[in-house]
């Protein structure tokens, strides 16, 4: 049996009941790999009041679901969760986890990593900085999409 959880709040999480509830009753889960989001208080030196994050209702949870579903198939996994926050998030708030369970720790590890490093370059999210010098849209960085197309199949 296989679960996949995702989820798109504005709301906050706690990562040990999201554990929780992926494990609860399993006997087939030997790892969880846990990735936890949380938003920093300064870029580059400069302090940052907040983050805001929007997202399209409907499209980002088929796209989230849609690279969830292609990592049930490239791994070995028994479920996967990953909640995402939208609205104004500030430092030290959660942003994201990202959660992926199966027999073995590997298939987890590599699941988990696939999944943020999509999260990161490619996720239909717009994200707002505030700072002192005024509010800004942030583009996904040049590492970012490094990262995610190095699991592009060929």
């Amino acid at each position: 049996m296989s679960a996949v959880t995702i989820r798109i709040q504005e709301a906050d999480f706690d990562i040990g009941h999201e554990i929780a509830a992926l494990t609860k009753s399993r006997t087939d889960v030997g790892a969880v790999v846990s990735f936890s989001g949380i938003c920093r208080g300064s870029e580059n030196g400069e302090p940052i009041a907040a983050l805001t994050l929007e997202h399209y209702p409907g499209m980002a949870e088929a796209e989230i679901r849609r690279h969830a579903d292609e990592a049930m198939t490239r791994w070995p996994l028994t479920g996967l969760t990953v909640v995402h926050r939208v609205g104004r998030i500030t430092p030290g708030e959660n942003i994201v986890v990202v959660l992926a369970a199966s027999q073995h720790r590997q298939a987890a590890f590599q699941a988990a990593e696939f999944l943020m490093d999509y999260l990161k370059a490619s996720a239909p999210f717009w994200k707002r900085e505030e700072s002192q010098k005024g509010a800004s849209w942030i583009e996904a960085r040049g590492h970012d999409e490094t990262a995610a197309a190095r699991w592009t199949k060929s």
